[in-house]
């Protein structure tokens, strides 16, 4: 089947030639590396672009991506993964990597074929553009969670890592996720900055711990965290905030914001 988008017009433009224009200009010329694992946010690209685009700009971009994002829906699967087909944007369509997906879907039993997840969610799609214009000839793995404990998520990590382990060429694992959420831009700034001190760290148990004890609303980490476990297990030595801000850097707008943080893992 073909997914059809379900935000453009909204988050990103709709038009094929305008979101090329976009995307073009959100992704500064700069020098991209290899990476294991990236954080990108989700928002519109209003808001977030700039950090998307700089994190997209910062990394090369190979033919697999396993691409996660957390399910804003609650429809589907827990743990969903789109297991078959194209996602389609206005620049084109992306293919679903089946292979990978149905391995990953043997990996573990967390990991559910489901569609119904992706069908109205908006975190994977957002980064669909950026994706394609790096490299439009990328694949993904698609998958949104709804929930999962900090052990449920190693066990995500490892089977995304044992996989990716077999397999030849470069995969680029990207967590969609916004920080924290609808509280003045002084508190979410020092609340974002103890969760990328764990991100940081590569520590997931830690990050997922002080999102709970110290209510971050950080809507992607769990996500988050099954990235960071699957990049320790490939080797993932350190990361790199290559961006950070809030909407009220946008619009002004400080006594409730959103933070987005672009996170590079090597």
């Amino acid at each position: 089947m073909i997914r059809k988008p379900v935000v453009a017009g909204r988050f990103y433009p709709g038009t094929k030639a305008a979101l090329a224009a976009a995307v073009e200009k959100l992704l500064p010329q700069g020098v991209r590396e290899e990476a294991i694992a990236v954080l990108s946010p989700h928002a519109g690209y209003m808001f977030s672009g700039g950090v998307a685009g700089s994190v997209y700009s910062s990394v090369k971009v190979p033919d697999r991506v396993i691409l996660m994002g957390p399910n804003h829906t609650g429809l589907g699967a827990p743990v969903a993964v789109a297991a078959s087909g194209q996602w389609e944007i206005p620049l084109g369509k992306v293919t679903v990597d089946e292979e990978t997906a149905r391995e990953l879907i043997a990996a573990s039993h967390l990991f559910s074929r489901d569609m119904e997840a992706h069908l109205m969610e908006h975190s994977l799609e957002v980064q669909l553009p950026f994706i394609y214009a790096v490299n439009p000839r990328a694949s993904i793995v698609p998958i949104t969670v709804m929930r999962a404990t900090a052990n449920e998520c190693e066990e995500m990590g490892r089977a995304i890592a044992g996989v990716l382990f077999e397999k030849k060429g470069a995969t680029l694992i990207v967590a969609s996720t916004d920080m924290n959420h609808y509280e003045a831009d002084s508190i979410t700034r020092k609340k974002d900055s103890r969760a990328l001190e764990r991100v940081l760290a590569l520590d997931a148990r830690g990050l997922l711990d002080v999102a709970a004890k110290e209510d971050i609303t950080m809507c992607g980490v769990v996500p988050s965290a099954i990235a960071i476990f699957a990049a320790r297990a490939l080797g993932a030595r350190h990361s790199t905030v290559v961006k950070y801000a809030t909407s009220g850097d946008v619009n002004g707008e400080t006594k409730q914001v959103v933070g987005y943080a672009g996170v590079v893992i090597r």
